[in-house]
């Protein structure tokens, strides 16, 4: 008899148990999906807060690409003299300040965006200093000589912007 009490203990415990645990894997899919829910709005209001700000660190960095590119540069840029070792350092210093005044853009950018940025910083700071390795014994002609040597390649600064303007796409 007491094998038969156990067995209907059982028998009444079981729908009692299977209803428990549905019950508790619904409730448990409802709070996740509130959860969910919450998040995504949340996720939405920063989003209409910080897209504006995000375009803005873009539009900022693409007009810092087009001011270092070279032939953009070396028309805003005139030497001050005849030397050519100033004329180099005059637009070395000019990138500089220039990346430096938007150096707290990075963290609107992707890590890949602003390392592409940075690239393309170094290397038309490269360029120019390959232009003035040149026997040249002039501002004037190194400014000549810089813009021959970058008229067949593709501008550091182009090819950043490319990507920049790909990245923007992808916000959309």
């Amino acid at each position: 008899m007491d094998s038969d009490h156990i067995f209907q203990l059982f028998a009444y415990m079981l729908p009692t148990v299977v209803t428990g645990a549905i019950a508790f894997y619904f409730f448990k899919q409802h709070t996740n999906n509130e959860e969910g829910r919450r998040r995504f709005l949340l996720h939405k209001d920063s989003q209409k807060e910080t897209l504006p700000i995000r375009l803005q660190a873009y539009e900022r960095m693409a007009l810092f690409l087009e001011r270092i590119s070279i032939p953009n540069l070396v028309v805003r840029v005139a030497p001050k003299s005849a030397d050519k070792e100033a004329y180099e350092s005059l637009l070395t210093r000019t990138i500089e300040n220039e990346f430096e005044h938007n150096l707290s853009q990075q963290i609107y950018l992707s890590d890949d965006c602003w390392n592409i940025i940075k690239a393309a910083k170094s290397a038309t700071i490269q360029m120019i200093r390959k232009a003035a390795l040149s026997d040249t014994d002039s501002a004037d002609k190194l400014r000549e000589d810089i813009l021959n040597q970058t008229m067949d390649k593709a501008s550091p600064s182009a090819t950043a912007l490319a990507f920049v303007k790909k990245e923007i796409g992808g916000l959309w």
